[in-house]
């Protein structure tokens, strides 16, 4: 159980009061937590997953000093054809799904991560090749993490992106986007849209209207937890077609199948 807040006395209490009815062990403050690395200061907390990124490379035997710079290659794509298939896949399973967890602490390696999960049922020699990318990139970048400022401010931003046609095996598209709770990220998503589009301004729409739900969301949430927001939540977006759309009433036959997200998203 993890307790927290900035009550001392009542912290105390309640140990106090959960020690008396069950057999308990304080461990002090919060330091490490299912593979989280946790470090407190006066200006605020920071998340890293160093030693579990460090088991990750082990397990995949990169123990030399080469790295990469990015998680993948410019522009790359892959396909459930390309390579040859892997004759045993389950390290290919057991190391992407480690990367799955270490997306907690690396929002950076969401995307690429989230596509080579498309090909655990039969995983190819390219599909491994890019999962050994991605950890060369993990080990240049290994103590990394997530910073939650203490005395930042309560205010959401929100930033939506949409890759248009980004699957060449369904040619399904992806919805992203990342919450900023002041200078703090705190919610982040990179998945494959359940439909295929005919342009760039559908997916782009269809991305804000995810995205505005999940700012729903979270303003309930923050609601619930004494921080309500007193303003409107500003939500980035850099597809100018669905902007324009936005800002128009009038819906026509090229605009009209996307009209209720339209609506939802106002």
């Amino acid at each position: 159980m993890i307790i927290t807040g900035d009550d001392v006395d009542g912290i105390s209490d309640l140990k106090a009061s959960l020690q008396r009815t069950f057999e308990m062990k304080d461990l002090g403050s919060l330091s490490y937590f299912l593979s989280l690395e946790v470090m407190s200061t006066v200006d605020g907390i920071y998340l890293s997953q160093a030693k579990y990124a460090s088991d990750l490379l082990a397990r995949a035997g990169i123990i030399d000093s080469r790295t990469e710079s990015t998680p993948l290659k410019p522009k790359v794509r892959f396909s459930p054809m390309n390579g040859t298939v892997l004759d045993n896949p389950t390290l290919y399973r057991q190391l992407v799904g480690g990367l799955v967890y270490l997306i907690v602490t690396r929002p950076v390696i969401a995307y690429p991560v989230h596509v080579l999960s498309d090909f655990l049922s039969a995983p190819r020699t390219t599909h491994y090749a890019a999962v050994l990318r991605i950890l060369r990139y993990i080990k240049g970048i290994l103590f990394h993490g997530l910073y939650f400022f203490a005395h930042s401010s309560l205010s959401l931003q929100t930033y939506s992106y949409a890759n248009w046609d980004d699957d060449p095996t369904d040619r399904h598209s992806t919805t992203s986007y990342c919450l900023f709770l002041g200078d703090s990220l705190i919610s982040w998503r990179a998945k494959k849209q359940t439909f295929t589009a005919r342009s760039k301004t559908e997916i782009g729409y269809r991305a804000l209207a995810d995205t505005t739900a999940k700012v729903i969301s979270i303003r309930w949430l923050l609601e619930d937890f004494g921080a309500p927001q007193s303003s409107s939540t500003d939500v980035f977006c850099d597809n100018h077609s669905a902007i324009q759309i936005t800002h128009n009433d009038v819906f026509h036959e090229r605009t009209k199948y996307i009209e209720n997200d339209c609506y939802f998203v106002r």
